[in-house]
């Protein structure tokens, strides 16, 4: 089992990052070693509940912990103010108090929304992590971001909220289809290009050799992932700098996902906005263009999309660009590289330039 320690900010920041497969009883076990919680509340959503719930439950009862389950709908439409509400009045029903810690059981909307919940009920209590999507493994349930969605656009309301512990059980992506299994890999893909370029080589071969889902392979890219994750937010906790490289193939990514009225999921959006983005590095910075077509090339081969669909209006991708939480004054800022490896932080790109390059991207 690889283990990562993630110092974020103040001291009391830190946490650990547990990553192997089968973990559930060091997750129990861990838990009653701490003995600081006198009950533990599970926030999953229904699917998750029925593959996982029971048996995440009776891992930590089996430990002598207290504890209880809280399910909301499925699906990025649940992520939304009215959900937390939902879950903080279960919590007061339950009798939820400051020595009640909140679990985080699913991918990336429960990660958020249960990290969000946990920041405000009370003014704060504790949160663990237990994603069981590769997108959660290896981006959202670590870096202490939360957030839930308005009808303005994605994540618009959000705290941040560091767990207090992560871990990644690979087992859990058994159960993953395969469309939701890569989207994942689309953020494995960002960590390859902003940070480890042998990441792309990994992943190249094993995409060729149909070794994507081997267990072995797995816990490498994922250990590998968390560690550029958490290397980058203990620099940079509240994204006032560095950390925005961890955004590259977002700022175009978000607003396509939010066009196509989230049919499109989050990793086969940001693989559409990596493409963008390396099309205008090679434009503007002096990207090889041999280096964009390989971007584009390994995104195809993992089976995600590297092309906008015919039916979107790019217009409409222009006008939700311009409600980029990001964006300062009127400049929205994208995340470029000058070659793999090595991204900055672009001051803004002349709105012609933007359009020209998503038309060019039309299926």
């Amino acid at each position: 089992m690889n283990q990562l320690k993630a110092n974020v900010g103040k001291a009391d920041h830190s946490y650990k990052i547990y990553i192997g497969e089968e973990i559930l009883d060091h997750v129990g076990m861990t838990l009653a070693k701490d003995g600081r919680a006198k009950r533990h509340v599970i926030v999953t959503d229904t699917r998750i509940d029925a593959l996982h719930g029971e048996r995440v439950q009776a891992a930590l009862e089996k430990m002598d912990l207290r504890v209880e389950r809280i399910t909301v709908p499925p699906g990025e439409e649940a992520k939304g103010i009215e959900t937390v509400l939902t879950v903080t009045e279960r919590l007061t029903a339950l009798g939820a108090d400051r020595q009640t810690i909140l679990i985080a059981l699913g991918g990336g909307v429960i990660g958020d929304l249960t990290g969000f919940a946990a920041s405000i009920y009370l003014r704060g209590i504790p949160v663990i992590q237990i994603p069981t999507t590769l997108l959660a493994q290896v981006d959202s349930s670590i870096g202490g971001k939360t957030g839930v969605d308005t009808a303005a656009g994605k994540n618009l309301l959000g705290t941040f909220k560091q767990p207090k512990t992560v871990f990644i059980d690979i087992a859990f992506l058994r159960t993953l289809p395969d469309e939701i299994f890569r989207s994942g890999l689309a953020e494995v893909i960002k960590c390859g290009v902003i940070k480890s370029p042998g990441l792309l080589d990994d992943l190249e071969r094993a995409a060729a050799s149909g070794g994507l889902r081997e267990a072995a392979f797995l816990e490498r890219i994922i250990a590998t992932a968390c560690r550029i994750k958490k290397e980058i937010v203990e620099l940079d906790e509240q994204d006032h700098g560095l950390r925005r490289i961890l955004n590259f193939g977002h700022t175009v990514g978000h607003a396509v996902e939010a066009s196509s009225g989230y049919a499109l999921s989050h990793g086969e959006s940001v693989a559409i906005g990596m493409v963008a983005a390396a099309r205008l590095s090679a434009r503007l910075c002096g990207l090889p263009a041999d280096d964009a077509a390989r971007i584009a090339a390994l995104i195809r081969s993992v089976g995600l999309p590297d092309r906008i669909p015919a039916e979107m209006d790019i217009e409409d991708v222009l006008s939700r660009l311009s409600l980029d939480k990001k964006k300062e004054g009127g400049t929205i800022h994208f995340v470029m590289i000058r070659k793999l490896g090595t991204p900055f932080v672009n001051e803004g790109i002349p709105e012609e330039i933007l359009r020209d390059t998503l038309k060019g991207l039309k299926a």
